[in-house]
This record gives C-alpha cells, sequence and structure tokens, in this order.
C-alpha cells in the first residue's frame, strides 16, 4: 500500500501575508518553534507514516528551501527507490509558471506516469500538525474512493477561510465549496462547519484524468479547492476522511493550524509554550525531525555586573546565551545572545539576534541577525513601531531579517 503511493508536497507558494519573513525565503522554510522549519511538520507525518517517495514542488525563492532539504532531509537511500527530491519548476507544458495548485502537478505529470503509482498523496508544505497518512490511505482503499480528502471541525466565524464540505452517512461528499460566503454547518453542531485541510489522496487514472481535463478548461483557475474536488463531486467517488478518527501512531492531540498570516504564525508558535502545549512535541517515537547545526549548549550566565540571566517559561535553542538579561514567555531559536538588564517578553527571537544591554523587547518577531542596540524599545510605543516595522492586526510587531536600527 505504501510502497505504491508516491506524495507530492506543493511549496512553491509566495506567502506574500507572511511578508516579511518570506522577504528572503519560501513560506515552508519560515523557521518555527526554535529549531524547525514549517515544512519539517509535514516531512516528519511522511516519514513516520512510510511514505518514502516524496516530491517537494518548489518555486517560490527556493534556495534556502532546497538547502535545508539537502542538509536535513538527505535521508533515504535512492537506490532503494527512497527519495525526497526538490522539484523546481521545469516549464514542461507551456511557458508559464505554475497558475495554481492544479496546474503545478499537470506540469509535473511525467513524474507521475514514471512513477507507476497506485495512489497520489497531495500534501501543503505550510501547516504546523502531526498526522499518521497511513489510516487515510486505508479508508481511501477500503471505501474503493477515487479521491479522499481530509477535513476537521472548524468554528463556522473562521470556516469561510476554507473549502467547507457535506458528507453523506457513508462518509461521500455530496457537496464542496470553496470559502464560501455561508458556509454550511454540521447537522449536529449548527456552530462549526467541515472544513478541507488541503491534504488529498487521489487514485491514479482519476488525478490523470481530471488534471488533463482541468487543464482544458481556459475558464478554470487550476486550483485544487476551487475547481478540481468540486468538479469532481458529482462525477465520482470522493470521500472526507475526518482528521483525529484513526490516529494511526499518533498521540492524539489533533492540533492543526494554517500559519499563512503572521499573527497565526506567532499564535502557533506561542502554543508551544502553554502549560500544556496543544501539539504534543514530545511524542518520543514520532519526533519531529529537521536540520540540527553544530551549537553550543545554551546558557544562563551571570552579565558584567553579576546579574542571573533568567528564563522563564521560555524555549531555549542550543548556542543561546542569557548574559544577565531575563526572557519570559518566549522563543530563542539558535545562537541568539541577550545581554545584562535585556528584558524580553512573548516574542520569537530567530538565530543570531543580539539583544543589548537594557534593551526591551514585547510582543516582536525578530528575524535573523538582527541586533539591537542597548537601551532600545521595540512593542511599547505602536505609533514609533509602525514607523518603523510591520505592525499585525494584533499588534505583534516584526522586524526584518538584518535590519539595521539608525
Amino acid at each position: 500500500m505504501l510502497t505504491d503511493t508516491i506524495t507530492l508536497l506543493l511549496a512553491g507558494g509566495q506567502g506574500t501575508r507572511l511578508h516579511p519573513l518570506t522577504s528572503d525565503r519560501a513560506k515552508p522554510a519560515v523557521p518555527f518553534g526554535g529549531k524547525y522549519r514549517i515544512i519539517d511538520f509535514t516531512l516528519t507525518n511522511c516519514l513516520h507514516s512510510g511514505l518514502r517517495r516524496v516530491l517537494v514542488l518548489t518555486q517560490y525563492k527556493s534556495h534556502s528551501l532546497n538547502k535545508h532539504l539537502r542538509d536535513g532531509w538527505s535521508i533515504f537511500n535512492p537506490e532503494l527507490g527512497e527519495y525526497i527530491t526538490p522539484i523546481p519548476p521545469q516549464m514542461r507544458m507551456g511557458e508559464n509558471w505554475y497558475l495554481g495548485t492544479a496546474d503545478s502537478i499537470y506540469q509535473n505529470l511525467y513524474l507521475l506516469e514514471r512513477s507507476k503509482a497506485k495512489w497520489v498523496l497531495i500534501l501543503s508544505g505550510d501547516h504546523i500538525y502531526r498526522m499518521d497518512y497511513a489510516p487515510m490511505l486505508q479508508f481511501h482503499i477500503e471505501h474503493q474512493a477515487d479521491v479522499t480528502v481530509a477535513c476537521m471541525e472548524v468554528p463556522l466565524e473562521t470556516a469561510s477561510q476554507f473549502g467547507v464540505m457535506t458528507l453523506n452517512q457513508t462518509r461521500q461528499i455530496s457537496k464542496f465549496t470553496e470559502k464560501p460566503a455561508q458556509p454550511d454547518t454540521l447537522v449536529d453542531n449548527p456552530s462549526a462547519a467541515l472544513a478541507s485541510m488541503g491534504i488529498y489522496i487521489f487514485s491514479y487514472d482519476t488525478i490523470i484524468n481530471a488534471l488533463k481535463a482541468d487543464h482544458a478548461d481556459e475558464s478554470s483557475s487550476h486550483d485544487f479547492g476551487k475547481n478540481i474536488i468540486p468538479n469532481l463531486v458529482h462525477d465520482a467517488r470522493v470521500f472526507g476522511y475526518q482528521f483525529g478518527t484513526d490516529l494511526g501512531r499518533v498521540s492524539p492531540d489533533r492540533y492543526w493550524r494554517d500559519v499563512g498570516t503572521l499573527d497565526s504564525y506567532y499564535e502557533a508558535n506561542m502554543d508551544l509554550l502553554k502549560p500544556i502545549p496543544p501539539m504534543n512535541l514530545y511524542q518520543h517515537d514520532w519526533p519531529v525531525r529537521t536540520y540540527s547545526g553544530q551549537y553550543p549548549p545554551a546558557r544562563n550566565a551571570p552579565g558584567e555586573f553579576g546579574t542571573e540571566g533568567i528564563s522563564i517559561n521560555s524555549i531555549i535553542c542550543s548556542g543561546v546565551v542569557i548574559s544577565g538579561g531575563l526572557v519570559q514567555a518566549s522563543i530563542l531559536f539558535n545562537n541568539v545572545t541577550v545581554y545584562e538588564e535585556a528584558q524580553v517578553e512573548n516574542s520569537l527571537l530567530f538565530e543570531g539576534v543580539v539583544v543589548g544591554k537594557g534593551a526591551r523587547i514585547k510582543n516582536c518577531i525578530i528575524d535573523k541577525s538582527v541586533v539591537i542596540p542597548p537601551r532600545e524599545t521595540i512593542g511599547f510605543d505602536k505609533a514609533r513601531d509602525r514607523q518603523r516595522f510591520t505592525l499585525t492586526e494584533k499588534g505583534i510587531v516584526v522586524v526584518p531579517k538584518g535590519y539595521v536600527f539608525s
């Protein structure tokens, strides 16, 4: 079953709503949770689910993503038919870049044909979750489905951000609408709707025929949620697989987040600091894999005048030195330095950030290699912050990579 499946991981989106974090990197390559990249969670799911043939379709500013895949995910043996391979746009079907999620796969049909796979698993590289795909594939086979769409319950007020579906008693999808203004509610819960997670399993012939028909339709936007799935609902056996109904080997946290905006990205990171985090990173037989550089151990150290470095309810990664400063409810990525009398609160500090003596940082995302001068304040004066940096709807200040203070 698993050896007859090929996985296509879509990792070419621009991630404009995550700017400036995506000004120099693809969205799936954005750092997350102290030591990871966003794409690590989907690739880890593939690894632990027993899926060994993975094609990563890249496009937008993919250098750092390709480097991360090389350094952290060169773990399979191609001689055994196993691989995680980045595939850049090759314009094999015309002179356009990818025109949509479906078009990205249509332009790589030859890879599907060469794979001789019976089933095709399509994933997105920009969601944070843990999932065993093997039970979903088993569900697809047992129901003799042409397509299976992973879904989950979401609050009605956020349902219009997703593809919303209605299932009959056999779990077959009877209706699918992409981002509806008035989502259909669940029969037993009028305050919730059933939303697509952007995870699809296709039988081989179904996806080949669907992609060719979609390409021939000049009015199509060549998107799975907008075109492919709605068109197939009435002509094929399309089923909904509810996330968390069969957990496989994953501990039951049922956590899934689309980190498509700066606020949702910040909140997903902050979720890791809750007393009982809603996503379990500490399941020993389901470790989230990533590239880990050769950094020295983290250290709380006394500052110049003997003040002890203190961290409270924070994630402190390798190479971090808190030299007399105070860090609270924050995530410090590798090689961050916090000097004496500095205070960091409710913030994400990416690799190589330096917080100068007496500086105060609150409600911030500080991208890589930013040196914050002594006595600087960020996150306390919204008007001043807005003049210099990006300020999100919920008041999070985002300082871009390598920013130089005047």
